[in-house]
């Protein structure tokens, strides 16, 4: 039953990622930049072993001063997306935003970062705290700063 259900998570997730793509493209990039108040943004890392490019569209709820903090919740699954083994793996990426693609370094936040940036990730979307109460994984909070 969990090998099912973890194939029709990580299907759920390709098929979103799709949609997202789709929108943007149709759209010639006017929409799928933002959903409510997060900007959006396409992380391109190495895979961990595989070593191809991989991308995937994903949220920023913060982004500020140059910084993007992306959130590694898989909708609440109890398992880490791969998304986020990559960049543990190899931690230089990049991120697509708006069209234009730049160099970030992503790590993963502290304890207490997480702990002071977390009322602000669910203040920008709720499912996030959602997310948390689902799970027994602590979501790791990644911070990409520019490099």
């Amino acid at each position: 039953m969990t090998t099912l259900r973890n194939r029709v998570t990580d299907l759920t997730m390709r098929a979103m990622n799709g949609v997202h793509r789709m929108l943007l493209a149709l759209s010639g990039g006017r929409l799928g930049w933002t959903i409510g108040t997060m900007q959006t943004v396409e992380l391109h890392t190495i895979g961990r072993s595989s070593g191809f490019p991989r991308s995937t569209m994903l949220t920023a709820p913060i982004h500020e001063g140059g910084r993007y903090v992306l959130v590694a919740s898989k909708g609440g699954d109890d398992r880490h997306p791969f998304w986020y083994s990559n960049l543990v793996a190899q931690p230089d990426v990049d991120l697509t935003i708006r069209g234009v693609t730049r160099p970030f370094r992503a790590r993963t936040a502290t304890s207490a970062e997480k702990a002071a940036l977390w009322p602000r990730i669910v203040a920008a979307y709720p499912g996030y705290g959602a997310y948390q109460a689902k799970t027994d994984r602590d979501i790791p909070v990644v911070i990409c700063e520019p490099r």
